[in-house]
């Protein structure tokens, strides 16, 4: 049987927000809804450079203007 309770987890206690739960033991499946000021996770990247090829990346003319005219582009039509 799954029923809900809501509960406040604290300092690794938990404070029942209403009814609690009429057993002694359960397996337990927590979802954590809270801000980012409760909770600071890091952030990572998700793509790093192999090492091998770090810093051997080369700038070859300019990379502002597109190498085809806009009048090629069947986007723009």
């Amino acid at each position: 049987m799954l029923q809900s309770y809501e509960a406040i987890y604290e300092h690794g206690v938990m404070k029942w927000l209403g009814d609690k739960p009429p057993i002694k033991q359960a397996h337990v499946i927590v979802t954590i809804l809270a801000d980012k000021d409760v909770i600071d996770v890091p952030v990572q990247k998700r793509h790093l450079p192999s090492p091998l090829i770090a810093g051997k990346g080369k700038i070859l003319g300019d990379i502002i203007t597109p190498v085809s005219p806009a009048e090629e582009w069947s986007c723009l039509e």
